[in-house]
């Protein structure tokens, strides 16, 4: 069992510190092979941080967060939006 203990550590029933790292990405933008290559780098940037022994304890949750439900610049923004940007295309 986990718990969250502000936002960048976790502790387990034992009490024991360790690093979480949650991010949220806006639905259907990131396939599964996507997302699990933005665990492993997760992971990999902070055992480089704090060494090798917390590999096996780095805790990544990667959410998707629904199409609209996200706002930028006071503007919801869509999985087409990101999708578009990221093809280089305005977006509306």
């Amino acid at each position: 069992m986990l718990r969250q203990c502000g936002a960048n550590v976790a502790r387990t029933e034992g009490g024991g510190r360790m690093p979480l790292i949650n991010v949220k990405v806006l639905e259907g933008v990131f396939s599964e092979a996507q997302k699990a290559e933005i665990v492993k780098r997760l992971t990999d940037a902070m055992v480089g941080i704090e060494g090798e022994n917390m590999r096996s304890l780095t805790l990544v949750i990667v959410e998707d967060v629904k199409s609209g439900s996200w706002g930028v610049g006071g503007r919801p923004l869509s999985t087409d939006d990101v999708k578009a940007m990221a093809a280089g295309e305005a977006s509306g």
